[in-house]
């Protein structure tokens, strides 16, 4: 074959391909649309969803469409620096999607919305945790950042607290989720409405009225941070710090003892492949190697370890929202819950650089 033709044929097969990707993404966009629409976590014209074409190029909804009444040509295709590539008018919120792409390269997609129990809540509220369990794991804690426009002007604390949580509340606006898949992103948004829900049903069962008093959890006693001596993140210096923290910790010997929390649990930096590995026996550790084929490993980037370290992200919530990667049995470690929540809550008792 001549190479002009094969180079000709080979550019429209790219065409090709790239434009069937945009068809189904624009269908799903469609589709988790219609799904925000149905469980009524979206209303009128409110609400933005985007995906992840490639590195450089995004779709978004148009301005002044409606979620749950979405068609292919209200989704525009832009490139993350800003620039307007089909023709149209794109969401107001543009900017704010963009500085989100541009800031978290493994994010693929995008949902903010405004749900009525989140509105309501946050609007007396500054924060929110779930009192039930398995919702904890997966949510976390839900921060809100004040906004002082109707769309989003001051980008800095929208991506500082996205670096610790998935799922943010914009104040006096709505919700908004990141996550790898729209479905990731639409989860996040119904069990935090489910949750605010609940929240509020637990309050008129406890008092009768429906005022703002918030349901605090007890909280455990942080642990003392002992010297001012700071660690380079991974080093043996960090870990040997950690290991008399929680040897020496009392409420860590109980719930050890009473769960009887013998495992492996092994903790690697993606950057450098190093690998700490803890072994536990009744919540002690007896002794720290370099076995990655620990019965649990979690992997995670220096700048989500760092978060874990400085109390900004909780690993459970990390690993459940994919920013850090468990292998093994979730089901299994669950079990250790309390003893393992200490243990992280006892690593940001050693400082670090």
């Amino acid at each position: 074959m001549c190479p002009c033709l094969s180079m000709c044929l080979d550019t429209f097969l790219r065409r090709e391909m790239d434009q069937d990707k945009i068809n189904k993404l624009k269908k799903d966009i469609i589709a988790i649309g219609r799904l925000l629409w149905d469980k009524e976590l979206a209303s009128g014209l409110n609400g933005n969803i985007s995906v992840r074409v490639d590195k450089e190029t995004i779709l978004l909804t148009a301005t002044k469409t409606c979620l749950g009444l979405l068609k292919e040509e209200d989704i525009l295709l832009m490139n993350v620096n800003g620039d307007l590539i089909d023709e149209g008018a794109v969401s107001t919120e543009n900017t704010l999607h963009t500085e989100i792409y541009r800031n978290f390269d493994e994010t693929q997609t995008i949902v903010h919305t405004h749900t009525t129990y989140v509105n309501g809540y946050f609007l007396v509220n500054d924060k929110f945790n779930s009192g039930i369990l398995e919702t904890k794991l997966f949510l976390g804690e839900v921060r809100s950042i004040k906004q002082s426009t109707p769309a989003v002007t001051e980008f800095a604390p929208v991506i500082d607290e996205l670096k610790g949580n998935n799922i943010i509340v914009l104040k006096n606006h709505g919700v908004l989720a990141m996550g790898r898949d729209l479905f990731d992103c639409f989860l996040l948004i119904q069990g935090l409405e489910n949750a605010i829900r609940v929240d509020a049903v637990a309050r008129l069962y406890k008092s009768g009225l429906t005022n703002n008093i918030e349901i605090k959890d007890k909280k455990e006693p942080k642990p003392e941070k002992k010297n001012s001596d700071k660690y380079d993140l991974f080093s043996k210096e960090q870990i040997d710090a950690i290991v008399k923290l929680v040897n020496e910790d009392p409420q860590m010997s109980v719930l050890g003892d009473k769960t009887d929390m013998t495992m492996e649990l092994a903790v690697k930096l993606a950057e450098t492949g190093k690998v700490f590995s803890f072994n536990f026996k009744k919540g002690k550790i007896v002794n720290v190697s370099s076995n990655e084929n620990a019965e649990f490993l979690i992997t995670a980037t220096e700048s989500i370890w760092r978060a874990v370290f400085t109390s900004q992200i909780d690993p459970f919530v990390a690993t459940t929202q994919k920013k850090m990667n468990l292998r093994g049995d979730f089901a299994r470690i669950s079990k250790w819950y309390a003893p393992c929540s200490r243990v992280f809550e006892l690593w940001t008792g050693v400082p670090i650089e």
